[in-house]
């Protein structure tokens, strides 16, 4: 992919007909009620194995979708043995669109990785009704403080979690499969969730004054970063659940953060324009991506280039996606300062995520509409896959710790790479 390349529209979601997938679904409600959209439409998720597509598209809806478009984008002999699909297929028939009335406005989505046993017969023991599949769940943040926690094969509301006292923005579940759930507030909080013991609140994390906008779990279930209405970024220790330390560098509102595939890199998006990539084991800030305009002819003076919404990482941690204000979604390489390909949209920006497999880019719209993009699809190098095995399992302290000379630690440590193909 060229640098500067115009991105390809796959397809667009639309506030659409109930019951079929034809990238036209409408809400059945009257259009005099679309307005209402554009306060909800702050989320979108793909589960974990890429078989499902949650949508908040309004009206207190959440709509779950079965993803089409997979077995296109799936890299070929890619082995998926507790896939959803097949386990629905097995037995349950051939998964269904599901619609998900939350009663209250939807902030926040979020899919868990697939459970433990344990975590399975936890379920079927406090719900009969759940099949017994390895169960996938659903956590959705609510404007009133609650969260809901749904089994997205039978739709089934599993859960009612209590505790925050004002809109819930943001939901992630740890990537271990342990059921951990960490949500962030309006009400200056983050809390850390135990689904698998009664559902037991194990912890309210305090220290932001402001709005908490966004969290991220590191792969390796090490680390927690939050970021908030203020300048600083927060990095916690997941298993002590104390703050380690604030990465002090943006200028303005911190909006979005996200952890490398590999826990290697930390990326934050800011409403002072930037991104910032940081390694968060030592603070040290690895680059910066300044948002600048594309093309004077998209000049607007109503909007503000500055209003960063979303930062996500790619499958393989080789690109980063980003939305903003300016109505662009752009693709940057982590070794280049400028992106290699963008895409123009006709409406505001809300949030974007990568297909777990690459090649897809979704992006969710202030209309309510979700675009769904072509992606760079790269074969990484043989340096960076070996380098991306040492840091799945060594931290930038425990490599600068050995006694080896500087040139290793510095390949370990070499987080930002050239040596790529795309294809």
């Amino acid at each position: 992919m060229e640098a500067g390349e115009e991105l390809l529209l796959l397809a667009e979601l639309k506030p659409g007909r109930p019951h079929q997938f034809d990238w036209e679904l409408k809400p059945g409600r009257p259009h005099q009620f679309d307005w209402k959209s554009s306060c909800e439409t702050w989320s979108i998720a793909f589960s974990p194995d890429g078989s499902w597509f949650a949508w908040s598209q309004g009206h207190c809806i959440v709509k779950l979708i079965p993803w089409l478009l997979e077995e296109q984008f799936i890299p070929k002999g890619f082995e998926a043995k507790n896939r959803s699909s097949k386990n629905e297929t097995k037995g349950q028939g051939s998964p269904k669109e599901k619609m998900l009335d939350c009663g209250q406005i939807v902030w926040g989505v979020a899919f868990s990785p697939w459970p433990s046993p344990p975590s399975k017969k936890l379920w079927a023991h406090n719900h009969p009704q759940v099949p017994d599949v390895f169960c996938l769940v659903l956590a959705m943040g609510l404007n009133d403080g609650q969260i809901k926690i749904w089994e997205v094969q039978t739709g089934l509301l599993l859960l009612n979690l209590s505790g925050h006292q004002d809109v819930v923005r943001d939901l992630s579940f740890t990537p271990s499969g342990s059921l951990i759930l960490v949500s962030t507030s309006r009400d200056k909080t983050l809390h850390i969730w135990y689904l698998n013991k009664h559902s037991k609140q194990i912890q309210v994390l305090l220290g932001h004054l402001q709005w908490v906008y966004c969290c991220s779990i590191s792969p390796d279930c090490s680390m927690l970063c939050s970021v908030a209405e203020e300048k600083s970024v927060f990095l916690w220790s997941m298993r002590s659940h104390t703050l380690i330390r604030k990465l002090e560098g943006h200028q303005s509102s911190v909006v979005s953060c996200e952890s490398s595939p590999n826990s290697a890199l930390l990326v934050t998006a800011s409403y002072d324009t930037n991104v910032i990539m940081w390694d968060p084991y030592t603070s040290k800030r690895m680059r910066s991506l300044h948002h600048t305009q594309v093309d004077s002819a998209m000049d607007d003076s109503n909007v503000h280039i500055s209003s960063l919404r979303s930062v996500c990482f790619s499958p393989e941690g080789l690109y980063l996606a980003t939305v903003a204000d300016d109505r662009l979604l752009r693709i940057w390489a982590l070794e280049l300062k400028t992106p290699i390909a963008f895409a123009p949209v006709t409406n505001g920006l809300c949030c974007c995520t990568f297909f777990p497999h690459g090649g897809v880019i979704a992006t969710e719209i202030r209309d309510g509409h979700v675009q769904f993009w072509t992606a760079p699809r790269v074969l990484s190098s043989l340096k960076h896959l070996r380098r991306k095995a040492l840091q799945s399992f060594l931290t930038t302290y425990q490599v600068l710790a050995l006694p080896i000379p500087k040139k290793m630690k510095d390949y370990k440590t070499l987080v930002l790479l050239k040596s790529t193909k795309t294809r």
